[in-house]
């Protein structure tokens, strides 16, 4: 079982951290996404820890960490606000920064916002901002795949997320996605941490706090001016890790990033869209082969 420090932040919450790896040695953060939790790491933090601080935190909204009430809590300068106060609290400065998923999500926005503390950035089947936001407009098989936040942000579904409900959303919503990794003590585990009380509806209220426009397929609506303006540019170095089978972010979203982002290094692999768990070698590989 994985030990959890419980750190209290002064952004409002306390969260469950894994921490690994020699004390002084060069830090790497790991953002997990929906619906999970450290645990998304557990192929991958063994190996850095070899040579590097691994900081894996469950972020606010999943497993035991805080759950504020309010939609408005999970938008995602608050998130972004929780990781630079943790690495306050743990006394790193500057940091090479990995995320997968929402935790990718979270990695742009930090690598773009504050390139100050974000040294590295190594993004695994997460979407640029810009490139994700436009293809909802202009791909229609990307806004098809894309239906699901729609789906996820009506507040209707918390309800039936208990119990049995629990075990049909893994079934169908994730487990399926894994390529049969999720099995024994990680599904139990993966249970146990969305039946704590709020946790599905906290969870959700990621995408419910996201400003991201999901058109419907068919729709035309106004058209966003931000997506046909210029763009800042990640200045770091940035690896992009992309399980070629997924199937809810496509192809598409690796269109036009090299023009956003200046030093790029892409390695396409054989995984889903949960490549952390389906293809972990293949994370741990890559991120070596770049020089982590």
């Amino acid at each position: 079982m994985t030990d959890l420090t419980r750190i209290a932040l002064p952004t409002g919450v306390e969260l469950d951290v894994q921490i690994a790896g020699p004390e002084g040695a060069p830090a790497v953060f790991l953002l997990h996404g929906f619906p999970e939790s450290h645990r998304t790491w557990r192929g991958i933090v063994p190996d850095l820890a070899r040579d590097h601080r691994a900081i894996a935190p469950d972020q606010r909204g999943y497993a035991a960490s805080s759950k504020p009430a309010n939609v408005a809590d999970y938008a995602p300068d608050r998130i972004v606000g929780d990781l630079l106060a943790l690495a306050d609290h743990l006394g790193v400065d500057r940091f090479t920064l990995v995320g997968h998923d929402w935790g990718g999500a979270v990695a742009w926005m930090a690598a773009l916002g504050r390139p100050d503390r974000v040294e590295r950035l190594v993004i695994v089947n997460a979407p640029h901002p810009l490139v994700f936001q436009r293809s909802l407009f202009d791909d229609a098989d990307q806004r098809a795949a894309s239906q699901y936040i729609t789906r996820f942000r009506d507040t209707g579904i918390d309800q039936g997320l208990v119990g049995q409900g629990l075990e049909r959303f893994l079934a169908t919503s994730f487990a399926q996605h894994t390529a049969g990794a999720l099995l024994g003590e990680d599904k139990a585990a993966y249970l146990a941490e969305w039946s704590h009380p709020g946790a599905m509806t906290a969870m959700l209220n990621w995408y419910r706090a996201s400003s991201i426009v999901v058109p419907a397929p068919g729709e035309d609506p106004p058209r966003p001016a931000f997506l046909d303006a210029p763009f800042p540019p990640v200045t770091q170095p940035t690896l992009v890790i992309w399980g070629t089978g997924d199937k809810a972010l496509l192809p598409v979203q690796l269109d036009g990033l090299d023009a956003l982002v200046p030093d790029l290094t892409v390695e396409r692999v054989d995984a889903g869209h949960f490549v952390p768990w389906q293809n972990p070698q293949a994370v741990i590989d890559a991120m070596r082969r770049w020089g982590i």
